[in-house]
């Protein structure tokens, strides 16, 4: 228990550091994008308190075969829907596909969870469920949301938007593995590798996400503020 404690530490400190290092960036980034910034800093910020209560070992439920860290399942409702709402922004996506973005990171977190208090083989279903959410999400944001950066954004915004998107879907994939190898699915990862691993994500995808983001945009400003630029919905 006392290394599984270490990790939550260690995720503790990194999301602080991740959070003071992105709140000092506000002021690097052009002005008329801070608002939509303050989305990147409140990522790590909530996890702070995630992992607060983590190391404290508060917020947790105990079911037949594991236990389930309740808190981490609702940083990932409140963060991950803010990680697909900044990228539609971004992208200046349409309304419609904002609310889908959302809607669809939400129910892949619930359906994990719903997944990880459920025995065999609801388990399962529900965690397919969760997966197919997001192969919502992810064909949104190569699909209409991809488009609609195409059309809106500027050579450096485009590929902003890019790089980030395929930051946080690749390494994304790798939590529904962890799901499945560790003891919610087919008990092959104890809860002290999958609890080192999972922190390790959580500051790699919540901190790595708004240092791109953070130096995409002030490298944006420092080279005159490229604007969006119209170009043909093919281009």
């Amino acid at each position: 228990m006392a290394t599984i404690t270490t990790w939550f530490t260690l995720g503790l400190l990194g999301e602080l550091l991740g959070t003071a290092v992105l709140a000092y960036g506000y002021r690097l980034v052009p002005e008329s994008t801070r608002r939509r910034y303050l989305l990147l800093v409140a990522i790590p910020g909530i996890a702070i308190v995630a992992y607060a209560l983590l190391v404290l070992g508060v917020g947790t439920v105990q079911t037949e075969s594991h236990t389930v860290y309740v808190v981490r399942y609702v940083d990932w409702l409140l963060t991950t829907p803010i990680n697909v709402l900044f990228l539609g922004l971004l992208a200046n996506a349409a309304r419609e596909d904002l609310v889908k973005l959302v809607g669809l990171q939400a129910l892949t977190i619930v359906f994990g969870f719903a997944g990880a208090v459920t025995a065999t083989p609801l388990s399962y279903g529900l965690f397919g469920l969760g997966a197919l959410a997001f192969a919502g999400v992810v064909y949104l944001l190569y699909g209409a949301v991809d488009d609609a950066a195409g059309r809106a954004l500027s050579d450096l915004e485009l590929s902003l938007y890019r790089t980030l998107r395929n930051f946080v879907v690749v390494l994304w994939l790798v939590y529904p593995v962890v799901w499945l190898l560790g003891l919610a699915g087919i008990g092959l990862m104890d809860v002290e590798t999958s609890s080192l691993v999972i922190s390790y994500l959580d500051v790699v995808t919540k901190v790595g996400f708004g240092l791109i983001a953070m130096y995409g945009l002030s490298t944006i400003s420092s080279r005159g503020g490229q604007t969006a630029t119209a170009r043909p919905a093919d281009d």
